[in-house]
């Protein structure tokens, strides 16, 4: 997958479960071609990066 999961500021940790998730509502199609789509490049993406944040401030 082009995106990472993990560098997005959407995925989230949820204690109760002991597992990471997309905390952004995806509907069906969406969410088909995200596990089935390795070239597929989710539109909201956002990156985690805090460097990246403050040099634009």
């Amino acid at each position: 997958m082009q995106t990472q999961c993990n560098e997005c500021t959407y995925y989230q940790y949820d204690e109760s479960e002991s597992t990471y998730f997309c905390t952004v509502s995806l509907d069906e199609d969406e969410m088909a071609h995200l596990h089935l789509d390795s070239r597929f490049i989710c539109p909201y993406f956002q990156s985690n990066n805090e460097y990246q944040i403050a040099k634009k401030q």
